[in-house]
């Protein structure tokens, strides 16, 4: 087998980060390619317009909607499921897998979320994702990589990443508990009760759950190109709206993959050890009519 020398992922703005191993820049990609134990792999809520159009050379594609969802029940794939998307995409559980994707990496965070339920330890997300690549004028293919088929065997789920029904009820009121609304200003007040960006989606329901904190997902990343803000800006956004390390933290959002992304920030860039994703969210407690509700 053919050695690939893989160089140090370039760590200026991210080096503060509690973990900046699992972020990696476009510049490191570029020069340090998929390969037998490396596989890039594209997360897209519309492949149509992204990777279907143009994607990094030698990059898989999980669709969003398709690949990570049940086709039947509102919950993420099972193990078995999860185990077999892996097998099609070249992956064994050793293998390094870097996430990059469309709308600032907010669908990368969601399958992040999903692999390390399943146990994937080595797994990184492209900073910036196919908005900077873009702005960088990188090169992109519309040829899809042959990946060769793997056995892949999963842990158990864990549990400590993932909060219920029953954790978020129980959590409400209590001083050691923080709950962290990720949608919109205008989804929180219950003006609207679909994210600005799919209209179409609804909500039963407008408003939130009782004393949770509005901080938007996308207030974590850089409008100019999509990368995640420095560490003093991040800290900023979350403590002064006291979300802090010592709280447990439980992130929510209409489905649960816009707070994928906060969870991602919470845990991963600013060490929190507390911080689980409530991926039932809105759409559960909002339409169980005995669950109180605040505008």
């Amino acid at each position: 087998m053919e050695k690939q020398l893989s160089r140090k992922p370039n760590l200026k703005n991210i080096v503060n980060y509690a973990h900046p191993e699992v972020l990696v820049d476009t510049e490191w990609m570029s020069q340090n390619p998929p390969n037998e134990s490396r596989k890039l792999v594209e997360v897209d809520y519309d492949p149509v317009n992204g990777y279907q159009k143009g994607h990094i050379k030698n990059a898989s594609l999980i669709w969003w909607k398709r690949d990570i969802n049940d086709p039947v029940t509102r919950d993420i794939i099972s193990k078995k499921q999860f185990e077999k998307l892996m097998s099609k995409n070249g992956i064994t559980a050793d293998t390094e897998v870097i996430l990059y994707g469309d709308f600032n990496n907010w669908f990368a965070a969601f399958v992040f979320w999903v692999f390390k339920i399943y146990g994937h330890e080595n797994l990184k997300i492209m900073n910036g994702g196919r908005k900077k690549w873009e702005l960088e004028n990188k090169e992109y293919t519309t040829e899809e990589p042959q990946l060769p088929s793997t056995n892949y065997i999963a842990q158990p789920p864990d549990e400590g990443l993932r909060a219920y029904l029953f954790d978020v009820s129980r959590g409400m009121g209590k001083e050691d508990t923080v709950m962290v609304d990720v949608r919109s200003p205008a989804e929180f007040t219950g003006e609207i009760t679909a994210p600005p960006e799919y209209p179409m989606e609804h909500a039963q329901r407008g408003g939130h759950i009782p004393g949770a904190n509005n901080i938007p997902w996308a207030t974590a990343v850089n409008d100019a190109d999509g990368t995640f803000k420095s560490v003093d800006e991040l800290k900023q956004n979350y403590e002064s709206k006291g979300v802090t390390p010592d709280k447990d933290v439980i992130c929510y959002c209409r489905i649960g993959e816009r707070s994928s992304h906060s969870w991602f920030v919470l845990k991963y860039l600013l060490g929190y050890s507390k911080v689980r994703n409530y991926d039932g969210s809105w759409t559960e407690w909002g339409n169980m009519i005995g669950n109180p509700v605040e505008k």
